[in-house]
């Protein structure tokens, strides 16, 4: 069986540099690379990556989904040692708190694009 290594995830943008420089301050994390319509944001450690790619037409996600909605297809999955500072943390960023919020130990944020994402809290 061939071998399959997963790389990295990449995000549709309306502004894919803006929303690399949010990912990039919200995690620590610096630009690799940059090109017209994509940009490549680099852990420190050199692991894989998060990329965002240019999407004309981009249309928000909505949180929660209600019927006929732009649903989400994926979300960032992000593990904090103090929920309220990485909330914080990202809504100074440009990040804003979703008015649902499932579970008492996660929050549910959206980037600058729309797009939700999880901080969850480290046991």
């Amino acid at each position: 069986m061939a071998r399959l290594t997963l790389t990295g995830v990449n995000i549709g943008a309306p502004d894919p540099y803006a929303l690399a420089e949010f990912y990039g301050q919200l995690l620590g994390w610096g630009i690799g690379r940059v090109e017209e319509d994509d940009v490549w944001l680099r852990a420190p450690d050199g692991g894989r990556t998060l990329s965002f790619q240019r999407e004309t037409g981009h249309v928000p996600p909505k949180w929660p989904a209600g019927p006929g909605d732009q649903r989400m297809t994926m979300h960032l999955e992000i593990m904090v040692d103090d929920l309220e500072a990485a909330v914080a943390h990202a809504v100074s960023l440009g990040a804003t708190v979703a008015g649902f919020q499932p579970q008492d130990d996660v929050r549910v944020c959206l980037d600058p694009a729309g797009h939700p994402f999880c901080l969850w809290l480290k046991e």
